[in-house]
């Protein structure tokens, strides 16, 4: 078992003079940005992926290592708040900026062989929106609510292990909510949104959970924390109000993000609702424009939308419903 008994007393001096070189993790990121860079700069001038998508991915990527090689990783086997803390940022903010670096699309752009594999099977399976919100779930859950964590801070495999898997899990879930890759069918903006809220039930219940207990959820863990420290519960309290917190309060600023970059766009505006109920509308809309002329109804999809003509449409529908109030 790991014994951090001996770590001096969190402060802002030793949150910030408290670093290990952590080899692989470094290795990790070098590998992963010399490789995105690389295929990036193949695809050359008809590369999709903005300049500041190639930052933010590399910022990903920074921020990842610098969470585990300083002390918030020094000291998360020592306070379960801060645990929780590693947790938040490599389950959530590590894998926004990640994802919204496009990594999946500019695989695909060196050629058509990488972008075939991208479309396969596994891959579609892999990234769909079902698929990571699942993980997610699993992993948040099944790391907060067994005893995961006792077995963790025995092992030095898992706890790598559980940070990879929290990076994973994140990466997958938020490709489906926040990602625009161009190697898979797009989620209707509202149901992104939908899964957003779905996605904050299990930070919700873990949460929940953690903040209301009265007994020591991980004794073992609980067994290498220094003197200094907050009591275990009192520690595990305060990780499951981080949790509830965090995890909800990120999941709503994505939310608002994505209203944000919809309302922005005419291109995303016409996705956010799919394809089955923009039928339905643009039939609708067909159907009044056919009111009061003598050419019948018109064909489903032959009214655009966003038209004068759909506009005028809905207006005489909304002053029709009006006269019968």
């Amino acid at each position: 078992m790991h014994d951090h008994g001996s770590l001096p007393a969190l402060g802002w001096s030793e949150f910030l003079t408290t670093w290990s070189l952590q080899p692989g993790w470094l290795l990790a990121v070098v590998i992963l940005g010399a490789g995105y860079l690389t295929l990036r700069n193949a695809a050359g001038p008809a590369s999709t992926v903005k300049g500041w998508r190639v930052a933010s991915f590399l910022t990903g990527l920074g921020l990842m290592y610098v969470v585990v090689a300083s002390a918030i990783n020094g000291y998360a086997m020592a306070l379960a708040w801060m645990h929780m803390v590693l947790h938040l940022t490599l389950i959530m903010v590590v894998p926004a900026l990640l994802v919204l670096g496009h990594p999946l699309t500019v695989i695909a752009e060196t050629g058509p062989r990488a972008e075939r594999a991208m479309r396969s099977l596994p891959v579609t399976i892999l990234v769909h929106p079902a698929t990571g919100t699942l993980l997610y779930s699993l992993v948040i859950i099944g790391t907060h609510l067994s005893g995961f964590m006792d077995s963790m801070a025995q092992s030095t495999p898992l706890m790598v292990g559980e940070q990879v898997a929290y990076v994973v899990s994140g990466f997958l879930f938020l490709t489906g909510t926040i990602g625009e890759e161009k190697v898979r069918p797009d989620l209707p903006y509202l149901g992104r949104i939908a899964l957003l809220v779905v996605g904050m039930v299990p930070d919700t219940i873990v949460g929940i959970v953690m903040l209301q207990t009265e007994r020591d959820l991980y004794p073992v863990y609980s067994g290498a924390r220094p003197e200094w420290a907050l009591d275990a519960v009192r520690d595990i309290q305060t990780a499951g109000g981080l949790m509830w917190a965090g995890g909800d309060g990120g999941m709503m600023l994505l939310a608002i993000g994505l209203v944000i970059a919809v309302v922005s766009s005419p291109e995303r505006r016409t996705k956010m609702t799919g394809r089955f109920l923009d039928g339905v509308r643009s039939a609708r809309l067909a159907e009044e424009s056919a009111r009061g002329t003598t050419e019948g109804p018109a064909e489903p999809g032959s009214v655009d939308p966003d038209s004068d003509e759909a506009l005028d449409a809905y207006n005489a529908m909304l002053a029709r419903m009006n006269q019968q109030h």
